[in-house]
This record gives C-alpha cells, structure tokens and sequence, in this order.
C-alpha cells in the first residue's frame, strides 16, 4: 500500500510538470526578460556572493567546535527551516542568514566527512549554485566539493534533484564520493546507470539527488510522457492501466524540480541542440541492398563534373551531368534487381545524394568509428562514443553501406525532445562548468540564468606560448612531434589534444617512431581512463623523461590532472594543443588542464592552413596567408593569428545560428503542440 501511495505521489508530480511548458518570450518580452536577469544578477551579484561566503566562512568556528551529536542535531534544525522556508516581513534576510549557516553546516560536514574543506571561493560558488547561478570556476578550483556542499541545500528546499554529468562512469564516481555528505545531512542520493532495470530506475529516482547523464534521464522522461499518453489528471491515471493497485508501474521520475548541471556550456550549449530521441526498430529494413547500391552508385559519380559537395553544411548536389548518368545507372539496377524504388527517380537521388554525403562529410576516426562490427558516432565536443545513438532519414545506414558493414534497421520515432527544451521545463536550473562566460548571452538568453565568473583561490600562473602556424599539416605535425620530444625531455609532462580519434591516433604512431613511450586517452581507451589520466601529470624519474600523454577532448572534462613535485618544479605540465577547436570554450577547457590551483604550467597551439577549421570556416584566409609563403612556418605573419581566430568566430556563429534554428523549433512545438 505505501509503494502504491508513493507511485501515485511520482504520478501527481509528473502530471504537474507536464503542465509546466517552457516560457517563449519574443520582442519585448524578451527584452523586458533580460532585464529581469539582468536585475537578478545585480541583487546577488558577484560582489554579494563573495561577501556572502567571507560572512559564511567567518561563521565556521561555531560549527567546527561541535562535537558530532551537536553538529547532527544542528544540521537536523536547519534542515527544517528550509523546508519551512522564512516567510513575512524581513524573509529575504532571514533566508539569506539560513543560507549562510546552512552552507557552513555542509561544509564542517564535507570536512569531517571526506576531509575537504571548501575554501571561501568555492562557498562562493556553492551560493551561486543555490541562487539558480551558472557558475564559472576554472579548472582546478574543485567544481565537484562545491556543488556537494550546494546540494543539499537545494535538496532541502526543491525535495528532488537532478545532477547531470558527461558520462556514466563520472555519475557513479561523485554519487558514490559525495554520499558520506548527502548522508549525514539526511539526504538519499543514488545515480543512473544505462544497465539499470525499471524497477532499480524508479527507486533512484524516488531518492532526494539523482547523478545521471542528460541521455538517460531526458530518454526516462519521455518514456514517461509516452506512458502517460494525453493524461493531464494524476486521479484519472490512477484509474487506469498507468498506476495499478500494485504500486508497479506509473512515471519512473517524480516530476522535474532542480537541476544542477555539471560542465554546463556543454550540456546546456553544444549539446543543447541534440534532439533525444526514443524510437522502435522495425521487424526488419527492407532498404538494405538500396542502400548498398546507393553507395555503389555514388562511388561512380566524379566530383566537379557531376556533383559538388558543401563540407560545411554536409551536403551534396547533383549537377546536370550526373542526373543524367544517374538517370541511365537507375534504368540498369531497375533492369538487374527489379526493384520500384530506382523508377522514382527523386527518391533515388535523394539516396544517392545522402550515399555521397556519407562518403565525403563523415570520416571514420572523426565523426564516427567502428566498434565490433557497427558504426558508433563520436561526440565532436567530448570526444567520447555516443553508442546507443544513430543519425536520422537513412545516413547511418549510408555510412554502414560505405563502411561495407551490415545494415541496421531503420527505427520508427516515438518520442523526441531536445536537451534545450528538456532543461527548460525545469522551475530551478543551475550549472557550474570552467567556460561559461564565453556563452553569457546565450545562457541568459534561452535559459534565463545569470553567469558569475567565480575568481581562483591562488593566481593563475599558467604561461600562454605564442601560437605556431605553418603551410602544410605535414610541417605541423613534424613541429608538434618535435616540441613534444623538447619539453619532455626537460622534465615537463606534456599533454597533446587531438581533435579526433583518428589524429590521436596518428600522433601516437608518430612518437612510436621516434621512441618516444606515450599513453593514448580517446574514447578506444575508454575504459582505463582513470589509470591513465591518474600518471599524466608524472614528472622525470632518474633517466626516464616526463609523462607523454596524447589525448582527445575527453582529457578536456571531468579529468584532474595533478603533476607531481618533480613536475612542478620543470614548470607543470604542459599542454599542446594540435588543432583548433570550432568553439574557443572547448580550446579553454583542455588548456585549464595546466596551471591548476596555483600550479606553474604552460599551453601552445599549434596549427596549419590544412586544417580544417580555417579550410572550412576562412577558406579565403587560406589563400591570402598561403600566397607568396616561402617557409613552412609562418608564425611571424601579420595576419596569421587573427586569421584562425576568425575562422573560430564565423564557427561559433555558425553554431548558434544552428542553436536558434532548434529553439525556434522547439517554441513552435509547445505552441502548436500541447500535448507535446
């Protein structure tokens, strides 16, 4: 009876957010939004922040010399006062003061718990957190103790909260490291895990702090709306199928409440736009040998006489010449195979097109690998493997068919929502992550949480070496191999970033021909990254030379790379970074690797006129730099930095453009859709 009671309370709770659509404010109500953000932000601005934490920090003694019933009891006493939540005259102070000596509380009881001990600024961070703030704080400066210390304030007084990270393996690690707090502060927390059941599913969900990734509770969530159906009335579903006598079925999550979210401009940003989407396989795909003979047909086809392709927006058009040797391939594999498909001509070439765009704009090692005899889609800004996703209207199957792999079958589509609409139902949102002042206006703008930038706790030394650009990839390539083989060899431990699996790949090749002892972090070796990354940071050992590690952007989050004294004392790690990134957070992100908490440390970038940042993005650039270039280097050039920073600019632009395409689409949704 009591599993059926709380199984109709999941029920109700689900109901009543469903009714919660996200706020659409165009014109002036968007300006009269920002404004309100924008007011927001100067009540409980930065400067009030810090003051709030030096006056928490200032409080800690009266915490510190409790002994451990006195300090439960307290903790038990404010608990209850954010429940009862201040109210009357004078309630905003009274909850700022509850605030304060809540955060204290969590903090003597982090210390005491895991023996971390926040400092001032990560209280400010943690007040940030609890303000609905997305929070800037560099790499380092301990993102996962100052959202532990928010959380259950959060919990106390929003009952449920979702916190997101980048993968399963970082849910796991924090649920399990911050539970000793969450526990003595009477909160429950659990994490999802993709192997998880329904019934292990629904009691995480049930618990106070939920870690997860945005795919597994957002594909949760929309299981959940098509259980439901149309039902906006949690008495009538207890009526029906969706919550039997039992207790057993029912929404698996009780409603959206809060939601911190960690490494936010990736979530809420780059992959803001993802659309999540819950689809059935068909019995079986009947275009299997259409999609072999597409990619065959298209490998017959001859750039520039027939088709052209535009690399940028990954499309492909035919010309006159190629539709007509087409029309005359279409006749042939009629006549050979009989199938129907090939007599209507634009479905046909709409296949073919697609089959050229999988020849052309996905690349195996950049876009995709593949793993156990399928196509896995990499994720540009992770670098990790999105295994249980697939590409929309027939290209993953194009990309199988040119990989001569079998085919998949096509799925039917269910349900599809993307994160930036999913982050926006929720009534509370917040986020910490090391790049969010790059993307302010965004944040602010679709999401309407305010951006403080949060200052280090010791000054950052980290030393900026001017960037290297050269001609050819070629020459690049030869010049990273040989600054990785310089700075190693002077005790500095080197981290090289890669821009795909495939570069890492080849990087590593090159420092096995020199002689050079590596590990290689990509998502191939997922697995051991924790071994890995644990020696990245390892200094010069007698004759031995520093660690060499070559990386994809998986080193860029939720790693910690710590040198040890002897690389510290050869100036910390150093980071290469062998390409530029379309957004310059992602560049930001592997660079804050080096020079953490007051640590020495170095970063270089290393580019070439090949690459395909500038390929793509300044094609133009491309020719006024090239022109007249005697050397190979050409670093000295006057245009030459401000030419690759360009073409980062025309991307990011590019991006959002594509981002706004979404949250328009999005908006029209919950406008023309309710039921969406």
């Amino acid at each position: 009876m009591n599993q059926a009671i709380t199984r109709y309370q999941a029920l109700y709770e689900a109901v009543r957010a469903r009714r919660r659509k996200p706020e659409v404010r165009k014109g002036l109500d968007a300006i009269a939004n920002r404004a309100i953000v924008k007011a927001g932000e100067l009540r409980e601005r930065r400067a009030w922040l810090l003051a709030e934490a030096n006056r928490t920090d200032a409080g800690a003694d009266e915490f510190r010399n409790m002994n451990e019933s006195a300090l439960d009891e307290a903790v038990d006493e404010i608990r209850s006062g954010f429940i009862r939540r201040p109210k009357g005259p004078g309630a905003h102070a009274m909850e700022a003061a509850l605030v304060r000596r809540g955060l204290a509380a969590t903090r003597e009881v982090a210390r005491r718990e895991t023996g971390q001990e926040a400092y001032p600024v990560q209280l400010m961070g943690a007040l940030g957190l609890y303000y609905g703030r997305v929070v800037e704080m560099v790499t380092g400066e301990g993102k996962t103790l100052t959202g532990s210390i928010a959380g259950p304030l959060i919990a106390w007084r929003r009952r449920h909260v979702h916190v997101f990270t980048v993968n399963d393996y970082l849910a796991k690690r924090d649920a399990e490291s911050r539970e000793p707090i969450y526990k003595r502060c009477k909160i429950e927390v659990g994490c999802i895990q993709q192997e998880m059941d329904p019934t292990a599913r629904a009691d995480v969900y049930a618990r106070h702090i939920i870690y997860g990734t945005p795919k597994q509770i957002t594909a949760d969530y929309l299981r959940d709306q098509l259980r439901m159906g149309q039902m906006n009335n949690a008495w009538t579903g207890r009526q029906s199928a969706v919550l039997d006598p039992t207790g057993r079925g029912g929404p698996l999550i009780p409603g959206l409440q809060a939601a911190i979210v960690d490494e936010a401009d990736a979530v809420l940003i780059d992959e803001g736009v993802v659309p999540l989407i819950i689809a059935r396989s068909r019995t079986e795909d009947e275009l299997s040998e259409v999609y072999r003979e597409s990619t065959r047909l298209a490998a017959k086809l001859d750039e520039g006489p027939d088709y052209t392709i535009d690399r940028l927006k990954r499309t492909a058009e035919l010309k006159r010449r190629g539709k007509v040797r087409l029309e005359q391939m279409f006749d042939q594999v009629l006549e050979a195979q009989g199938d129907p498909i090939w007599r209507a001509t634009r479905r046909a070439e709409e296949l073919v097109r697609q089959a050229l765009v999988a020849r052309h704009c996905y690349k195996h090692g950049q876009q995709y690998h593949v793993v156990d005899g399928r196509v896995v889609i990499v994720d540009e800004y992770t670098g990790r493997f999105l295994a249980d996703r697939s590409w929309e209207h027939g290209l993953h199957q194009s990309v199988e068919a040119k990989e001569g792999l079998d085919i998949t079958a096509d799925r039917e589509t269910l349900a599809r929502m993307s994160f930036q609409r999913f982050f926006r139902s929720y009534p509370f949102l917040s986020g910490m992550t090391g790049t969010a002042a790059d993307a302010t206006g965004e944040i602010e703008k679709v999401y309407g949480r305010p951006v403080v930038v949060i200052p280090t706790n010791r000054p950052l030394i980290r030393k900026a070496l001017p960037m290297r650009v050269f001609t050819t990839e070629l020459t690049k390539w030869d010049a990273i191999v040989d600054s990785i083989e310089q700075i190693s060899g002077a005790g500095q431990p080197v981290l090289a970033g890669t821009r795909s699996i495939a570069a890492s790949e080849y990087l590593s090749q090159r420092l096995e021909d020199r002689n050079l002892p590596h590990t290689t972090l990509n998502a191939l070796h997922d697995a051991e990254e924790a071994d890995l990354i644990l020696d990245a940071g390892t200094g010069p050992i007698g004759a031995h030379r520093a660690a060499i590690t070559v990386a994809t952007n998986m080193a860029g989050r939720g790693t910690d790379i710590i040198p040890d004294k002897a690389a510290v004392d050869a100036g910390g790690l150093h980071v290469l970074l062998t390409e530029m990134h379309t957004a310059q957070r992602i560049d930001r992100q592997f660079i804050g690797r080096a020079g953490r908490q007051g640590d020495p440390g170095t970063c270089q970038t290393f580019v070439s006129l090949e690459d395909e940042l500038i390929t793509q993005h300044a094609p133009g650039m491309v020719k006024v730099l090239g022109s007249g270039a005697t050397k190979h280097e050409i670093t000295g050039h006057p245009l030459a930095k401000r030419a690759f920073r360009r073409a980062q600019a025309l991307a990011e632009a590019r991006a959002r453009r594509n981002r706004e395409g979404v949250l328009r689409q999005d908006d029209w949704i919950d406008k023309y859709l309710p039921g969406g």
